[in-house]
């Protein structure tokens, strides 16, 4: 690893994903968070919004002009879909050489730019355009992979959101009152993560999100047909072969649960459940939407082509 830190810049930085960045970035010995941009907050101290943060860093109203000008390592773009393209084509231009992590989903279906999902795509060291999964997508893939040669049809994945996944901007599903005693369905139909899902995996899926009063976390139940009639035990070896020695993967006998996994860094599939014919799975997975769905996974990816370790920063058992 290099003694020398290594620079950041991190542009949408108001949303929640952008302070999780911030808190993990602040607390990792090989990065130095240079310049924090968000327009609404432009001015203030970054600690007045989040903990740990150092004296006399404060939010910019940057332009992605001026942010390739201060030459940073790697620039972490926490920006609505359809935004990263100016900033993108800015910063390639000015320095190519800076590592763009986008959060957004505007690269995920750009085969110039990798994947980075870690535990099935891992991003090799040097990698300079990196595109970061999707929350849902990273809880139905971690589902599905495993046994995703033996499907005879396309999945069908229901998700259940905590109302920070709908983001800062006022709306119905992130609104408390609503969601109180409710769940809410939205977008069934050709929703973003399962275009995602089905132009990643070997097989397409389909996906019913729905958002519910909790705050943080994503519960995710997937129904899959089997090519062939199998034994609970073989299922649940295909799983535990594929996840072997990976970090931020648990692998549950019992179903996962939002309460027990929610603000951890890790993604939990488990409680396997087979019908009497053996061709009928259904398996569970967990994960935190803001940490491994987004922040934390950026940082996996960051660590992975910088030359750190892949957890290095990150908080795990």
């Amino acid at each position: 690893m290099s003694e020398r830190q290594k620079t950041v810049a991190l542009i949408g930085a108001r949303g929640h994903v952008g302070a999780e960045l911030m808190r993990l970035l602040f607390a990792h010995r090989g990065f130095d968070l240079v310049l924090v941009s968000s327009r609404e907050y432009a001015g203030e101290a970054v600690a007045r919004h989040v903990a740990g943060a150092p004296d006399g860093l404060h939010f910019e109203a940057a332009t992605a002009a001026q942010v390739a000008e201060r030459e940073p390592d790697a620039c972490i773009l926490a920006l609505p879909n359809g935004l990263a393209d100016a900033w993108v084509g800015e910063i390639a231009a000015r320095r190519p050489q800076t590592v763009i992590v986008d959060v957004s989903a505007d690269y995920r279906f750009d085969p110039g730019w990798h994947y980075g999902l870690p535990e099935l795509r891992p991003t090799p060291p040097g990698t300079t355009r990196i595109a970061n999964p999707g929350c849902y997508a990273t809880a139905m893939q971690l589902a599905i992979a495993p046994v995703a040669g033996i499907i005879a049809s396309p999945p069908h994945c229901f998700g259940v959101s905590g109302y920070s996944g709908a983001g800062t901007t006022p709306s119905p599903r992130n609104d408390p009152a609503r969601l109180q005693d409710n769940l809410m369905p939205y977008q069934p139909i050709g929703h973003l993560h399962e275009r995602e899902v089905s132009f990643q995996l070997p097989t397409a899926v389909r996906f019913t999100p729905h958002v519910a009063a909790f705050f943080r976390g994503i519960s995710m139940t997937v129904g899959m047909e089997l090519d062939s009639s199998y034994e609970l035990a073989a299922i649940v070896q295909k799983y535990e072969e594929a996840y072997a020695g990976v970090p931020l993967l648990l692998v549950s006998t019992e179903i996962p649960e939002v309460a027990a996994n929610a603000g951890h860094h890790h993604a939990c599939v488990g409680g396997f459940q087979l019908d009497a014919a053996g061709r009928y799975l259904v398996a569970f997975a967990t994960l935190d939407n803001l940490l491994k769905g987004a922040a934390t996974q950026a940082l996996q990816n960051l660590n992975l082509t910088c030359g750190y370790a892949e957890l290095e920063g990150i908080p795990h058992a």
